[in-house]
């Protein structure tokens, strides 16, 4: 009885041991070597949690509205994805930071949301992430009105 329960807490802790190795964290370097001292994303098992990410051009005249901005952030977490071997339609949360328009002084919500149903929920692309969208008094890039966060999990 002894040593079947000693076999059984063996191959319980080489399942355990299985399963650290298999979820230990593979981070992703930000392009180009940035010296920035993030990950553009980090994969946890078959789950991806990607870095805020901006429009590429979003400093570029020019100026870019809300809506622009998220097309833009979008494609670029699109090619990121790709990369990846992962599409738009494998995201499952989406974590949206608005910063206010400085021709209004509020949140473009209509614009994100304008940007936004062009990638998901559409008839190439039906797939909807869970999300959250809140308004920040700024972004950390000056100039930048949109910055987005996904996590996608790899079917």
């Amino acid at each position: 009885m002894r040593s079947f329960r000693s076999v059984v807490v063996l191959a319980a802790l080489a399942v355990l041991a299985f399963a650290a190795v298999a979820q230990r964290p593979t981070r992703i370097p930000l392009p180009n070597n940035s010296p920035f001292p993030i990950s553009q994303g980090v994969w946890v098992g078959n789950t991806l949690y990607l870095s805020g990410t901006l429009d590429p051009d979003f400093g570029k005249p020019p100026a870019k509205d809300t809506k622009a901005q998220t097309v833009g952030a979008i494609q670029a977490i699109q090619k990121t994805l790709a990369a990846q071997k992962l599409t738009l339609g494998d995201v499952v949360m989406m974590h949206v930071y608005l910063a206010a328009d400085p021709a209004t002084g509020k949140m473009d919500f209509a614009g994100f949301m304008a940007g936004y149903t062009q990638f998901f929920g559409t008839k190439d692309q039906p797939n909807k992430p869970a999300r959250s969208a809140m308004q920040v008094a700024a972004l950390a890039a000056p100039g930048a009105l949109v910055e987005i966060e996904v996590i996608a999990v790899k079917p």
